[in-house]
């Protein structure tokens, strides 16, 4: 397996820097000219400011302003942050070993930086908080579900854990809150096709050959809410709102299904009601039996008057 190149920049909030290869072909005079067209979102001024103090990088060292274009080559830089609200909840440590950091997420809160969200994301906070610079999800949640995501501390270890949940030898188990439908037959097993198009926020389903199955089992009801289990078979974008939408009782709080809600980044009421709460498997360094619960709740189940009104849960404790 070819070695990742080490940066020639250290990391900053947690985050490495930003590697730009440079094409073997092209016509620039300059590396400035071609990072002005490569990055239209950068302003021409910016790329001159990091050029003139040194932040723009090549193995060798800070790349002049003047300085030549090199077919094949590659330049660091740290990308400048975009304005975050800081997501008010902690972020829970169910367990941390030589090799692993399994957390319970917070609703509101992403796995990886992406897009807007950067320094307020699991990977940056942990990264920081416990410094652990190595640190990688071995799989992700969503920003909007709450619960249960393994980290990997060990470089060396990364490939063993993430093979896992690529090949589907982790079971997973997620609790959900919405309708409930006296009508409706379960336990049941849902199966259909998804598809998640580049550019369309949501996944949706189409007629053929089904790639997505879910377990679906009512645990509870009350005051017209049902509490749900849902066990994943697959692992397709969206595939349990998808899901739980496709049956009549989308998961309440859901911002994508049954319609698409723009929810402003600063409000953190009535999340939606989806956790991971439990990820059970073989370790594949140790072989022992692996099994990981949640520690959250979900607070339309446990205080359905405080979500109906917005009202924040309570400050999660620790166990």
């Amino acid at each position: 397996m070819r070695r990742r190149q080490k940066p020639p920049l250290p990391k900053r909030h947690g985050l490495d820097p930003a590697r730009l290869r440079l094409p073997d072909e092209g016509s620039w005079a300059t590396i400035r000219d071609h990072l002005v067209e490569r990055l239209p979102r950068v302003a021409p001024a910016r790329i001159d400011e990091l050029l003139a103090e040194g932040g723009i990088v090549d193995l060798d060292g800070p790349i002049a302003p003047d300085a030549p274009y090199v077919p094949g080559g590659a330049v660091w830089f740290h990308r400048d942050l975009p304005q975050e609200t800081e997501v008010p909840f902690r972020i829970t440590i169910v367990h941390r070993d030589e090799h692993l950091l399994v957390i319970d997420k917070p609703h509101f809160l992403s796995t990886i930086p992406r897009g807007r969200h950067i320094l307020q994301t699991a990977l940056v906070r942990l990264r920081r908080e416990l410094e652990l610079p190595d640190l990688v999800p071995a799989h992700r949640l969503d920003r909007a579900t709450a619960g249960l995501v393994l980290f990997v501390i060990t470089p060396a270890q990364r490939g063993a854990y993430q093979k896992l949940f690529g090949e589907r030898r982790v079971r997973k188990e997620y609790e959900a809150i919405a309708r409930y439908d006296p009508d409706l037959s379960l336990p049941r097993t849902v199966h259909s096709r998804i598809i998640k198009e580049r550019n369309i926020i949501r996944a949706f389903e189409v007629p053929g050959e089904p790639n997505a199955e879910t377990r679906v089992d009512l645990l509870d009801q009350r005051g017209g809410l049902g509490r749900y289990r849902l066990r994943p078979h697959t692992g397709r974008t969206h595939q349990l709102r998808v899901h739980m939408n496709g049956l009549g009782i989308p998961i309440l709080g859901d911002d994508f299904f049954p319609v698409l809600t723009e929810r402003p980044i600063d409000d953190f009421t009535r999340p939606l009601q989806l956790l991971a709460a439990t990820l059970e498997f073989a370790d594949p360094v140790t072989r022992a039996a692996r099994r990981f619960e949640t520690t959250r709740t979900l607070q339309a189940w446990t205080d359905p008057a405080g979500w109906s009104a917005g009202l924040p849960p309570e400050p999660h404790r620790d166990n």
